[in-house]
């Protein structure tokens, strides 16, 4: 990644792979309930029935956290863990670890590199990162979604979601949101990663800041933001849409177009706040694992391999 300090061995593919993958499953752990406010605060408002009325009605991040705790207790926060981990090791590893791969595969490993090459690189590891962890994304935004209450409980756990889904709905009900899931994280993967880029490119050059924490921590706060404002509008219709009932919507079109004419243009981007919070500290602590995981391994590599 641009404003980096280079090692002394470049990191491997591999280990770029891996500790992408490693990286966002920490990220994760730190940001996961953020995630399953925004979630709560995205679906809000779906359906206007009595029942649906009577049910805790969420305010703001904080408050969204603090209703969960108080009515369905601390562990609701973390509702769809397991699915989110599996969905962190098999897409942040394609999406953000085969990201600088491609990126040369483009520029055919010219030194120079545009922000045409980013974009498309951005856009190529997000699309094939959706194609391949997109049965985890419906389960993990499914568990956000449900009261952690027995009544409420869609499936029993995480395996019991993935044979439901496919029982009920086919395979393809797992593959649910593809189109928007697609079209989001290109968004996300170009601006975070690209916008991280530029930031980070820009501070160096300028002499603003140092390679070091400080200058990781702006790029990846600023990164954060411009991916939330970019990406939210399809991030809203993309968790409506993965945990509508089925035929609820016709399309991810469909939800948009309902959502639109219902709630007017500001559920767009309802769970605005958390979504930022969320990927700004999301950000910062995978892009600083992500370079410290990379370097201990390729010091471990090294010490491995040299001669006794």
């Amino acid at each position: 990644m641009v404003g980096f300090k280079p090692t002394d061995v470049p990191p491997t593919a591999a280990v770029k792979f891996i500790g992408a993958g490693t990286a966002a499953c920490i990220a994760d752990l730190f940001t996961f309930p953020l995630d399953t406010a925004k979630v709560r605060l995205q679906i809000q408002g779906e359906t206007k029935s009595s029942a649906n009325m009577k049910c805790a009605q969420y305010k703001g991040v904080f408050g969204t956290i603090s209703t969960m705790v108080k009515t369905e207790g601390p562990r609701s926060l973390y509702n769809g863990l397991v699915a989110g981990l599996q969905r962190q090791m098999s897409f942040a590893s394609v999406r953000i670890g085969l990201y600088d791969s491609v990126k040369q595969f483009y520029t055919k490993g010219s030194e120079h590199v545009g922000i045409g090459s980013r974009l498309l690189a951005g856009c190529t590891t997000g699309a094939m990162a959706v194609a391949i962890a997109q049965p985890t994304d419906v389960v993990k935004v499914r568990f956000q979604a449900q009261a952690n209450v027995s009544s409420s409980r869609r499936y029993k756990g995480t395996m019991d979601a993935y044979k439901t889904i496919a029982k009920e709905e086919g395979v393809r009900g797992l593959w649910k949101g593809t189109a928007p899931n697609i079209t989001r994280n290109a968004l996300v993967n170009c601006t975070e990663l690209v916008t991280y880029d530029l930031i980070k490119d820009s501070l160096l050059k300028s002499n603003l800041m140092s390679d070091n924490l400080p200058c990781h921590f702006t790029s990846a706060f600023g990164a954060g933001f411009c991916t939330t404002v970019i990406a939210s509008p399809v991030d809203v219709v993309k968790t409506r849409y993965m945990n509508s009932a089925k035929g609820q919507y016709q399309s991810a079109l469909n939800c948009a177009l309902t959502m639109l004419r219902k709630e007017g243009p500001h559920a767009f981007y309802k769970g605005f706040m958390p979504s930022f919070l969320r990927l700004g500290s999301w950000n910062v602590v995978m892009f600083v694992t992500y370079e410290q995981l990379k370097r201990a391994m390729m010091s471990a590599r090294v010490s491995w391999e040299a001669p006794v």
